[in-house]
């Protein structure tokens, strides 16, 4: 069933690094929005004359909280034209049209096996939600990697929050890999998120002595979803276990 759209209210924008923002949008008509982690919207923006070409879409960055406010994590795209309005036209107070939750890129209903959360750039945000989730709500799970890259200290999202969540969060594990950083802190990665969870399934599978059973969620851009992918059944794994969502 097609789902209506519905307007929506900017209540809060932060910025995140230099070319990402956050943006925390109320629903009025709906008393609780309700989706689940992983999920997200469309918005109807004022930027073409032909509907289908106003339309984009953003994943949810924040987890199910019984309200009926949402967040999002955006990076600006100066050769579009959806990210340059959010961008450069909207503000707190601001009136945007949306419909949603849309979408399949959900958590499995048993975390019965290991989670790797494979992503680049804003891709982070159906991971943040889902691990906020299983957060707040006790979900029984597995061993959990969230697996970032990005280029550059200056470019990364939620490392404070998602460090702060490894130490009240039973195995829970955030690794964030910079391509252009020549030195890192403790728990940092060089290069790119290929190397880390290779090297994440080889100790692993070496403790076990045999190839651990686990899902992989890949989100971002697509050459990174590509290589992860063929990595991953290079690794012995089924592409059964490989749930992937694309942007740009």
């Amino acid at each position: 069933m097609l789902q209506p759209w519905l307007t929506c209210t900017v209540v809060k924008i932060e910025d995140a690094t230099h070319n990402t923002r956050r943006f925390w949008l109320q629903i009025p008509e709906l008393a609780v929005f309700d989706f689940e982690p992983g999920q997200f919207i469309t918005f109807d923006l004022p930027i073409h004359e032909q509907r289908n070409k106003r339309w984009r879409s953003y994943s949810i960055a924040s987890a199910p909280d019984g309200s009926n406010i949402i967040e999002l994590v955006i990076v600006l795209m100066e050769d579009g034209l959806g990210t340059p309005y959010l961008f450069n036209e909207v503000k707190v107070g601001s009136a945007l049209i949306l419909r949603g939750p849309q979408g399949k890129f959900t958590m499995p209903a048993l975390l019965d096996k290991d989670l790797y959360l494979i992503c680049t750039g804003t891709g982070i945000a159906p991971f943040r939600s889902m691990v906020q989730y299983i957060a707040a709500h006790g979900v029984a799970h597995k061993n959990i990697h969230i697996i970032f890259g990005c280029r550059a200290f200056g470019d990364s999202l939620y490392e404070a929050e998602l460090k702060a969540l490894e130490q009240s969060l039973p195995n829970f594990f955030f690794h964030p890999c910079f391509s252009r950083e020549t030195t890192v802190e403790a728990g940092q990665h060089k290069g790119y998120v290929h190397q880390t969870y290779q090297q994440l399934i080889a100790t692993n599978q070496k403790a076990v002595g045999s190839l651990p059973a686990a899902y992989f969620y890949l989100c971002g851009w697509k050459n990174m979803v590509d290589d992860a992918k063929q990595n991953i059944l290079a690794m012995g794994y089924d592409k059964k276990d490989i749930h992937l969502e694309l942007y740009g």
